[in-house]
């Protein structure tokens, strides 16, 4: 009997499949490489075939069956050098498994197998048809056409220059009126620096910096040549965004690439222009609201160096950075940078470490940090940045507390705010009316015997929507008609309880029918670049606006000079220990959108708690003083950033399997051996959705090593455990949402 004196390679694959563990396979032509590390592979698995990526190189163990072949899909690995370490990095922080990682650091077309994108700029032309036929074309078309008349514009001008051009473009192409053309990716042209001729290229000059400004901006330069951590924490409209603009313009002046993240969708596109007018030259950006093909061509110009600057939220902190040279993350307080699901990492974190691995300067910016980011500054592991004073000729707004106790109310509003906001609109400016409550109103109440409408799959009240003819779920997205009677007692006494942005909407617009009225929330911002739409077709003309936290984040309305907050109530006494920052960062932010220009801004706060300590601090002390409170208060009871945690979920249709899942986890956590406090199981703060009966176990220690090396011990047991293939379970560690 003959026996194998050689044993061939076989690639180690990392599959998405919530096993932690990597899987063995043959090439298909029988040789393994370590140039192989890093390229997705198509491999057969049980009755399917997945696209994965070759983890390591290795040998089959003795006595192992005949493996199966796979295909090797790239030519020169996707992972490769600091990004295929920072995301084995990530595997191990957020204990998920790497072949889910990998996946999630993709774009659709890629985690399908499909080649890397082609990264051709595209433009448009008129055909000689289209030259002769331009007097005869009407609306958009025509203007589209006079444009192309002019020269060939590529599809960012076009952008930038003519709202949905894309549908004009394509009625010109059915006609052969107008081309579309690949355009060479150029060299990257060095911009021009601050203070060079007008007649120069690249970069324009913006306005002169303060010494705020200057300061910081002379810190970042100084440390461009290696890693280093920067808080840049300045009152809103204190012009961070210059600041920003000035280091990456000396990045691109260097050849290297810049990465700014944003947390919001309808930030982008207002960014996006913003950088294509003073940098000079192509902007890439990468967001869910792009098509599937768009964000693969920024992936893949950015593996090739072509995409010199990118914007993008929260994946784009998984970009290949072959010449990196700068991050900036603004409003990196944001809790929108957290991945709540999937792999539950957190973007700025991630792009900490990234940072620290390319060996390049990293800016987080915020008019209100988080008070992870305060302590790290001020123990040192950042360095502080300061911005006292609003950019150009603004000033801070002036604050008015409204006591609403025994007031009137129509829609939640009191007759005060009506009263400001008609002041406001006499005087030409604009007033923003501030609830982080959508549809019409929270609940559907019976004033007869007390019935409400409750969502059947979830533990929670059905939001009124439509004017009170329609009621949803926020939670699960459950939808039905709202009832014409009482189902309990048959009364027809149903009222719409409190007031969300629709129902404020509705009083508004009758209030000021000669004012327009513009609704800013989930609904009426779906489509694509529908927000920076509405904004500006809203202009600076006198008119209210209504919104929801979307309008609190980094825009700029020049003529808005008066904000009414309403529902401060409702985050005063969260029984979530983070809820007073998320209060007090979203009550500064939003404020901040009050005379922001030359015309002064006043901030009213509507509340039946005038003298509630959270309130006083903020009005006389600022967000610094309220963040020095609340420092004490967590480090007193042992929160973050004084202690590290962890959060074990479990949901199943039977609470019974939840329990006995995280009663497993427990013991499992506890012959570890690490010094932990562990809390539970403990039914989540909303019980039950969309049907699942949901549990948690949370995990506390004050050293993040011991937290890591508990998790590491018993997480193979968890896996193992019969009853963890009876629930749906999830481990998030650092959770911003204890939901």
């Amino acid at each position: 009997m003959s026996t194998e004196t050689t044993i061939a390679t076989v690639w180690n694959v990392a599959l998405p499949v919530p096993l932690p563990r990597l899987f063995d396979y043959r090439p298909a032509d029988g040789v393994a490489d370590k140039a192989d590390i890093g390229c997705r592979v198509r491999v057969p698995f049980g009755s399917r075939e997945l696209i994965g990526v070759v983890a390591a190189i290795g040998t089959p163990e003795a006595g192992t069956p005949e493996l199966k072949t796979g295909e090797r899909l790239d030519t020169q690995p996707l992972f490769h050098g600091e990004l295929l370490e920072s995301l084995r990095w990530l595997a191990r922080y957020t204990h998920a498994p790497l072949g889910e990682v990998f996946a999630t650091a993709l774009p659709g077309p890629l985690r399908q197998g499909e080649p890397l994108a082609d990264t051709h700029a595209w433009g448009w032309r008129l055909t000689d048809a289209g030259r002769t036929a331009v007097p005869r074309l009407r609306g958009k078309p025509r203007r589209l056409a006079k444009l192309l008349a002019g020269s060939d514009q590529d599809e960012d001008a076009l952008a930038d220059q003519l709202d949905d051009w894309r549908a004009a473009a394509r009625a010109l192409a059915k006609r052969e009126l107008a081309a579309r053309f690949a355009i060479e990716p150029n060299a990257l042209v060095p911009p021009r620096r601050r203070g060079a001729t007008a007649s120069g290229t690249g970069v324009n000059t913006g306005p002169p910096l303060n010494p705020e400004q200057q300061a910081a901006a002379e810190a970042l330069l100084a440390a461009r040549d290696g890693f280093a951590s920067f808080l840049l924490d300045g009152v809103t409209g204190s012009g961070k965004t210059e600041v920003y603009l000035h280091a990456i313009a000396d990045c691109l002046a260097r050849g290297r690439q810049a990465l700014v993240l944003v947390p919001e969708i309808g930030l982008t596109p207002q960014t996006l222009k913003r950088f294509r007018e003073r940098l000079g030259i192509a902007v890439h950006a990468l967001h869910s609201g792009l098509g599937d093909g768009e964000r693969a061509r920024t992936w893949a110009a950015c593996v090739r160096g072509e995409a010199r600057v990118i914007v993008g939220t929260r994946s784009a902190a998984f970009l290949p950075l072959p010449n990196a040279g700068l991050i900036v993350i603004d409003e990196e307080h944001d809790g929108s940078f957290k991945q709540l699901d999937g792999i539950r990492y957190h973007a700025r974190d991630f792009a900490l470490v990234r940072a620290k691995a390319l060996d390049i300067p990293i800016v987080l910016g915020s008019a209100t940090p988080s008070l992870e980011s305060l302590r790290n500054a001020r123990t040192g592991r950042y360095t502080h940045l300061r911005l006292h004073v609003r950019a150009g000729e603004a000033r801070p707004p002036r604050v008015r507390v409204t006591d609403v106790r025994k007031r009137p109310l129509d829609a939640g509003m009191s007759p005060e705010l009506f009263e400001a906001i008609a002041a406001t609109l006499r005087s030409g400016s604009q007033a923003l009316v501030f609830k982080n409550r959508r549809g019409y109103a929270p609940v559907l109440l019976c004033h007869d015997c007390g019935w409400s409408a409750q969502c059947t799959r979830c533990d929670a009240s059905m939001t009124v929507h439509a004017g009170g003819r329609r009621l949803q779920c926020h939670h699960c997205g459950a939808r039905r008609p709202a009832p014409d009677a009482c189902p309990d007692c048959g009364g027809l006494a149903l009222q719409s309880q409190g007031a969300g942005t629709e129902r404020i909407e509705e009083a508004l617009s009758k209030r000021f029918p000669d004012f327009p009225v513009l609704r800013i929330d989930r609904g009426t911002t779906q489509r694509r670049d529908a927000l920076e739409n509405l904004l500006r077709d809203f202009g600076d003309a006198p008119g209210i606006l209504i919104g929801t936290q979307m309008l609190a984040k980094g825009h700029d309305l020049p003529n808005l000079t008066l904000v009414a907050v309403v529902g401060v109530d409702e985050g005063l006494f969260s029984a979530d220990f983070r809820a007073p920052e998320k209060l007090a960062q979203l009550l500064i932010q939003v404020a901040g959108r009050a005379g922001r220009a030359a015309r002064p801004g006043e901030v009213l706060l509507q509340t039946h708690h005038p003298q509630h300590p959270l309130l006083e601090t903020l009005l006389n002390g600022g967000y610094h003083a309220f963040a020095d409170a609340e420092l004490a208060q967590r480090e007193a009871a042992g929160f973050p950033p004084f202690a590290h945690l962890a959060l074990l979920r479990a949901e199943a249709r039977q609470l019974e399997a939840t329990h006995a899942f995280l009663h497993v986890a427990k013991a499992a956590l506890r012959d570890s051996g690490a010094q932990l406090e562990l809390h539970g199981p403990l039914p989540a703060p909303m019980p039950r959705r969309a049907g699942f009966q949901r549990a948690q176990l949370l995990l506390s220690s004050p050293e993040r090593r011991t937290l890591h090396a508990a998790l590491d011990a018993a997480l193979p047991t968890i896996h193992a455990a019969p009853e963890a293939r009876r629930v749906r379970w999830s481990l998030d560690v650092d959770p911003v949402d204890l939901y």
